[in-house]
């Protein structure tokens, strides 16, 4: 196995294993510890079937149903992530981590690449644990002792595909609304966290979102910088599995006129603390 970091913030692409094959136990840790190293695992020429798809992210936790967009047919836990030709609003189409309007959000994200543009559509991930590393003492003190909002319902989230979908998935939901606390450590490597996005959190648990705006707008500012961040390119068969605990991302919306269609298991995860 040979893992080839992406950037010096986080991301590392992973040579060698075939995921086609059932993995060995010691793969399956060598992947898990990278994983936990560099936040973001990154594979090539993996054209998975989608029980393949299904026994690679079982090696790491339980695919759970995501809430609002339907499946591909036969494969409930398996969605697709979809941009047509005439599209110009791409599926989640900003910064943020999975589902934190969750109770539970889950520890990580699979995307596997069905097809790509021929040009741009690439995916930006950004490392929570520098952005939180990066803040002033004083900063780290104010935020130790906060809760944070998150809705599946605010407005920032609607101008993306992931809320579109509403209308083309599944009916009759509703909107999502959890506390989670500000600086999360990961349950895994004990590391602190910055655990807020600008898709989902609304407010200060006990603010109002007038009060809470000017200082989240500094932290969604701030977890976005270049240096806490890398850039993955997709071809056909290409998967990122990144850690929803401590990783942030954004896929690129700079491909108009053409079709990018990815398929995703979103992997249980724990309340966050």
């Amino acid at each position: 196995m040979d893992i080839r970091p992406l950037s010096g913030a986080l991301g590392a692409e992973i040579l060698g294993p075939d995921l086609r094959q059932p993995l060995d136990a010691e793969t399956v840790a060598r992947l898990r510890q990278a994983l936990l190293d560099h936040l973001v695992i990154c594979f090539r020429d993996q054209d998975l079937a989608p029980e393949q798809f299904l026994r690679f992210a079982g090696y790491f936790a339980e695919p759970i149903e995501y809430p609002f967009v339907n499946s591909i047919p036969g494969f409930p836990k398996i969605i697709p992530v979809i941009k047509l030709e005439h599209e110009r609003v791409n599926f989640g189409g900003i910064w943020h981590s999975d589902t934190t309007y969750l109770d539970e959000p889950p520890m990580g994200s699979m995307l596997l690449a069905r097809e790509v543009p021929p040009r741009g559509g690439d995916t930006m991930f950004a490392n929570m644990y520098l952005a939180y590393e990066r803040l002033s003492d004083g900063m780290k003190r104010l935020l130790g002792g906060l809760k944070a909002v998150n809705s599946s319902g605010k407005a920032d989230t609607t101008r993306t595909r992931e809320d579109r979908m509403r209308e083309d998935g599944k009916t009759d939901l509703k909107d999502f609304v959890a506390e989670h606390p500000v600086v999360r450590t990961h349950p895994e490597t004990g590391r602190k966290a910055l655990y807020v996005n600008v898709a989902h959190t609304v407010a200060f648990a006990g603010m109002t979102e007038a009060e809470s705006a000017p200082l989240l707008g500094f932290l969604f500012q701030h977890q976005a910088r270049p240096e806490f961040t890398c850039q993955f390119a997709w071809r056909p068969g290409s998967i990122a599995f990144w850690d929803n605990r401590a990783a942030q991302h954004n896929p690129i919306n700079d491909y108009h006129g053409h079709r990018r269609v990815m398929h995703r298991i979103t992997l249980a995860g724990d309340r966050p603390r």
